[in-house]
């Protein structure tokens, strides 16, 4: 008997099956592709990768290397398919194994402005130094790295001129309490200078803090003052932000939390006077360590300074049962409001100024509608919150009389107020990057 023919189906359909896969992924690549492209979501919003076709050979390892999905295959190359997923770590840059794959801030329709700093990241203002997300480095490894260093090269100054901290209430401000924060006050601490760390939030971890609940962070071995080096990979956010936490504790690091930067004037002799929410320092040194994202964008109308109104969603759970009004129109808004419909016994109210939501994910956009047709959530559009009660919110719905609603919190997610003026106003200045390292 022949067998032939039972070898070559064997032989053939693993061949097949996976030519069939291989072509269903690069279809949905491109799906999601032309979706984020319609919706205005393929902007990348920070460092991210830029593929060349030219080197590229479709092996798929930076997709691999990419737990967030920004990357996906299409017509056999690797292609950055959503951008807004991009967080900027950096990790399918060397799991590419034919150097095809460069990691660039900005666009050509979209650049994004960049502080030049020193190798030391002092930039052109004397004494004031920029570390971590607002010098463009949103990898943790290196934003860490860069906290260090920086107050490694503030302390060489304060030892090379000790007379000069007379005057002074600190040796260096740090502002921020991400990676790079929380590395340079441990360099501080270890170095024995007079510090003082700010947060304007109430937690630590910076834009790690805003990741979704078990989003995975990429990381690397970290090299941090006192602690040593560290070694992470893949992590999940709960568990790296619970390892800042320990280190804070384990290393008696002090954390003003709550405390907003709101203005820093250069002193003609040298050093600092920064403002900020609980008062006034004089500071030889100032770090700035904070985020992009800058200060949250308020509605500014009565009752918003209740301890009710809050600027992010952190945990869903903890609305469980209540009255709750998001406001907003972009993803974070959408999300915040799905995750808090999918809550036992909690009402969800969303406004927004606008006739519709535009440039949100489709997906965000699909899961509204569903839960809108199901009655788990009510959408308000060309709405505006008027006033803010303690047991009620009214709102203006352009249809006559102000709308009352019962609520319990509400959730502004409108984005934040970016830095970059202020520090102009400083004197920092800023290069706009269009598509290059």
């Amino acid at each position: 008997m022949d067998y032939t023919w039972i070898y070559l189906v064997v032989l053939v359909l693993p061949v097949l099956g996976y030519v069939w896969l291989q072509r269903h992924r690069q279809t949905r690549s491109l799906h999601q592709l032309q979706e984020a492209t319609a919706a205005g979501l393929n902007e990348p919003p920070s460092l991210h990768p830029v593929i060349d076709p030219a080197r590229c050979i479709g092996s798929g390892s930076c997709l691999s290397a990419c737990p967030e999905g920004a990357l996906g295959m299409v017509a056999g190359k690797a292609v950055l398919i959503n951008a807004s997923a991009c967080i900027g770590h950096g990790a399918c840059q060397p799991a590419c194994p034919f150097d095809a794959i460069s990691l660039v801030f900005g666009t050509e329709k979209r650049g994004m402005e960049i502080p030049p700093v020193s190798p030391t990241f002092e930039s052109n203002v004397p004494g004031l130094y920029i570390a971590g997300e607002l010098g463009g480095m949103g990898l943790i490894r290196k934003a860490a790295e860069q906290g260090r260093q920086a107050m490694n090269g503030i302390h060489a100054r304060c030892q090379a001129d000790p007379a000069g901290a007379a005057g002074f209430d600190l040796d260096v401000l740090i502002v921020g309490c991400g990676p790079a924060g929380i590395s340079a006050g441990l360099a501080a601490k270890a170095h024995g200078l007079r510090y003082r760390l700010i947060e304007q939030e109430d937690a630590l971890g910076g834009t790690v803090y805003h990741y979704p609940r078990n989003k995975i962070a990429m990381t690397a071995p970290v090299e941090l003052a006192i602690v040593g080096k560290v070694k992470f990979g893949e992590v999940q956010k709960e568990k790296l932000l619970a390892f800042w936490q320990d280190v804070v504790e384990r290393t008696g690091l002090k954390i003003h939390f709550s405390e907003r930067m709101d203005d820093v004037q250069p002193l003609d002799s040298g050093g600092f006077v920064v403002r900020t929410s609980q008062g006034e320092q004089r500071a030889r040194h100032v770090l700035l360590a904070m985020g992009r994202r800058g200060t949250p964008r308020k509605l500014d109308v009565p009752g918003e300074s209740q301890p009710k109104v809050v600027y992010r969603l952190s945990d869903a759970a903890q609305y469980a049962g209540q009255a709750v009004l998001v406001v907003g129109g972009g993803d974070s808004a959408l999300e915040a409001a799905i995750s808090l419909a999918d809550e036992r016994g909690t009402e969800v109210t969303l406004s927004y100024r606008s006739a519709a939501f535009s440039r949100v994910k489709g997906k965000n956009r699909s899961a509204l509608e569903a839960h809108q047709k199901s009655g788990r959530i009510q959408v308000l559009l060309e709405s505006k919150v008027l006033r803010i009660g303690e047991r009620d919110v009214q709102i203006d719905v352009g249809h006559g009389a102000p709308r009352t609603l019962r609520n319990d919190a509400v959730i502004v997610c409108a984005g934040g107020l970016p830095p970059t003026p202020l520090l102009q106003k400083i004197g920092i200045r800023f290069v706009t990057k269009h598509g290059e390292a």
